[in-house]
């Protein structure tokens, strides 16, 4: 379980594919204090198994599945990603409750500067994630907790729109994504456990 709080923006050292898969390798610093094999650390917003250790590095090997559904797949040596290791149990909530498990993946749609120097984005959504998003409500995007600031559904205009302050825009991949970045969207896990007990309500009646 993590909290959507990035601790690093970490790098792709290499992708060395595998019958596949990938093997990813990610230079990193902070998330390697307590790391060891076995353990889990979350790439942008995907929550992977650490199965090597270096100096000043680690990989993880993400199989056909992962890198279809999300945007790891499109990684390359050089890219940023955002970096969290899983939430302690006496650790503060500073996010909201996320799982690490990618819904699916949206695009940058707009990014427009605000006066305070936060910037407005607007991302595009698939119908099957985007019946989850709420205004005022938390999203995880590229593994980031955000606050959705409003939500377009439309026939013709179906997505969701964040404000970020610029310290996210310096400390997370947010501050390089440009229109048409491919983004990992996970939703909030209350909303589709309640929408689970709403249809199971309905069926037993």
């Amino acid at each position: 379980m993590f909290t959507g709080i990035v601790e690093e923006l970490g790098r792709v050292r290499a992708v060395v594919p595998n019958e596949g898969g990938a093997r990813i390798e990610i230079d990193a610093v902070t998330v390697l204090d307590d790391a060891t094999i076995g353990a889990s650390i979350a790439v942008n917003g995907c929550c992977l198994t650490v199965v090597e250790l270096g100096d000043g590095h680690w990989a993880a090997d993400a199989v056909v599945e992962t890198l279809a559904r999300t945007n790891l797949g499109a990684l390359a040596p050089g890219d940023p990603v955002n970096l969290e290791r899983p939430v302690r149990l006496a650790d503060r909530l500073g996010g909201h409750l996320v799982q690490g498990h990618v819904d699916g993946t949206g695009a940058v749609r707009s990014r427009a500067p605000q006066s305070d120097g936060s910037e407005l984005f607007g991302f595009d959504a698939p119908p099957d994630v985007l019946r989850y998003v709420v205004h005022k409500g938390s999203i995880t995007v590229d593994g980031i907790s955000l606050t959705v600031a409003g939500v377009d559904d439309g026939p013709n205009d179906r997505g969701f729109r964040i404000a970020v302050i610029p310290h996210t825009l310096v400390v997370t991949t947010l501050g390089a994504r440009t229109p048409g970045a491919l983004v990992n969207l996970e939703v909030d896990l209350i909303a589709k456990y309640v929408e689970r007990l709403l249809v199971s309500d309905r069926s037993a009646s």
